[in-house]
């Protein structure tokens, strides 16, 4: 069968998407491109958190870090986001960097070998020594950042921008979760969002889960995932829906799943 003819990578495959209520878009569309269907389980909201004062001081630092696109989508609807005369813009990731785009800063640094803190933190100018470091964000996890920049000698000027809200998905979404067939596969980019589901769920549906593979975006959370008795991990370069579903991907082609 040639390429013309061939079915996409993940036909007949189900994504569980985590990702907070309202934004699975991405995932639905990375997903489609690879002839997968998604389940949207979310255990977060995301709610706005207005900054203040602190926004416009993190604003203003020669170094700015932002944790998310959320985060940047946020803080544009608080304040008016531009990159001043010799100042250096920082992104989690590739999404994140694109909504800085959208929104006017364009460039934002992002580390290349993945989208997690402890990525960004290797990029040689978060090194040091550092002055002051602008930290758009929101409550929670992440913790790593403003610890290690510290560390290094940095004034942390933090803002932020929102706050997630746990939510309980709906009683149809899990009893779909139950029913979903062998070729599915758990998408975790949040340790959080993870864990909202987790707490949920009794001991036979968490062994039904285990048996599912599980992409993971970092590794810290595959080493979390294998505490809980996750087998099958898939790890990926980042959090992005693409990075995700190309990774469950390659190991389909390779015949790990049958």
């Amino acid at each position: 069968m040639d390429k013309a003819t061939s079915a996409p990578a993940l036909a007949g495959w189900y994504v569980i998407s985590l990702r907070p209520s309202g934004s699975h878009g991405p995932v639905r569309r990375a997903a489609a491109a690879l002839g997968a269907r998604v389940l949207a389980v979310s255990t977060l909201a995301l709610r706005e958190r207005s900054a203040g004062p602190a926004l416009q001081s993190a604003l203003a630092c020669p170094v700015v870090v932002v944790t998310s696109p959320a985060a940047v989508v946020f803080a544009a609807r608080q304040a008016t986001l531009r990159v001043l005369p010799g100042q250096h813009w920082f992104a989690l990731g590739e999404g994140s960097a694109r909504a800085l785009a959208r929104a006017g800063i364009p460039g934002a640094i992002t580390p290349r070998g993945g989208s997690d803190s402890e990525s960004l933190l290797a990029l040689p100018p978060l090194q040091g020594p550092l002055s002051r470091v602008g930290l758009v964000t929101a409550p929670g996890g992440r913790g790593l950042i403003p610890e290690t920049l510290a560390a290094r000698g940095a004034e942390i000027h933090r803002a932020d921008v929102y706050h997630r809200e746990a939510i309980r998905p709906r009683a149809a979404q899990l009893a779909a979760l139950a029913a979903l067939p062998p070729a599915s596969a758990l998408l975790v980019t949040s340790s959080e969002a993870f864990d909202g589901l987790w707490s949920l769920l009794d001991a036979p549906a968490r062994d039904a889960l285990r048996q599912r593979p599980v992409v993971a975006s970092s590794p810290r959370l595959a080493v979390q995932l294998a505490g809980l008795g996750f087998q099958a991990i898939v790890p990926a370069p980042g959090a992005a829906p693409g990075k995700l579903l190309e990774a469950l991907a390659a190991d389909v082609a390779r015949g790990r799943f049958r």
